[in-house]
């Protein structure tokens, strides 16, 4: 039988021990998650938590291919943000969905090693990395390991770039502060319109992070998974060589 959405191949899911994150979910989320490139169609994805341009310098720990997968729910919500988007002449570019635990934990080991200040320049150039978890951009936790946060920005289809939102993905610093006042006009009015979009769609934004977003009505909201990001329908096509997948 063809997939009308591609699943998820990791066999557990487990137990974040932090607050918020405190049952044990074991099974292989088929059922739970899908991947955003079969859910949201329109939307652009820029996986950096995949690639080596990200805060880290390297690929994260748990993406093992560059996609993107939310909660069923958070899914079908974000493909009515998207509608509207590109009502509005805009897409949805996703940089970050679901986030295994392993993820988290591979960005706690990096934010102890005081050594490792390679892609400071790019995201953290005002900041010492001693002050990442005493400010709160490190955390044993994450909302994204509950599948159903978002980190994304609006593409414009009539530029064919990115609207200019003040400011990158992943900065740290106040300057990323949804209402910050340092921005143009029209960065902040980028900025509202990206919220207003969300939020009418059921999404809660993140007082620190311009980009970032959490179903209000998320399905898991006391457990964290650690199912790796990877679609199941593109490991049998890769496997197979193109032959037809039944």
């Amino acid at each position: 039988m063809k997939m009308h959405f591609a699943r998820v191949l990791m066999i557990v899911a487990s137990v974040c021990t932090m607050a918020g994150c405190a049952n044990l979910r074991v099974g292989d989320g088929r059922d739970g998650f899908v991947s955003l490139a079969e859910a949201v169609p329109d939307a652009i994805l820029e996986i950096r938590y995949y690639s080596t341009y990200n805060f880290v310098g390297s690929r994260i720990d748990g993406y093992e291919q560059p996609c993107a997968l939310l909660s069923k729910e958070a899914a079908a919500a974000l493909k009515a943000a998207s509608d509207e988007a590109v009502r509005r002449g805009y897409r949805l570019k996703i940089y970050d969905a679901y986030r295994p635990q392993r993820a988290v934990a591979h960005f706690m080991r990096w934010a102890k090693d005081a050594n490792d200040t390679r892609m400071k320049y790019c995201f953290y150039p005002n900041l010492d990395k001693s002050v990442l978890f005493e400010r709160g951009y490190i955390a044993e936790k994450s909302g994204h390991s509950r599948g159903s946060t978002v980190d994304l920005t609006l593409f414009d289809m009539k530029t064919g770039k990115e609207v200019d939102m003040g400011g990158t993905f992943d900065w740290f610093g106040v300057e990323s502060h949804p209402d910050y006042k340092g921005v143009t006009e029209k960065q902040y009015a980028n900025r509202m319109l990206l919220r207003e979009i969300m939020t009418s769609h059921g999404f809660k934004p993140l007082a620190e992070e311009w980009w970032h977003f959490t179903l209000a009505d998320e399905p898991y909201p006391d457990i964290c998974f650690d199912i790796s990001v990877r679609e199941e329908g593109r490991v049998k096509r890769e496997e197979g060589k193109g032959k037809r997948e039944e």
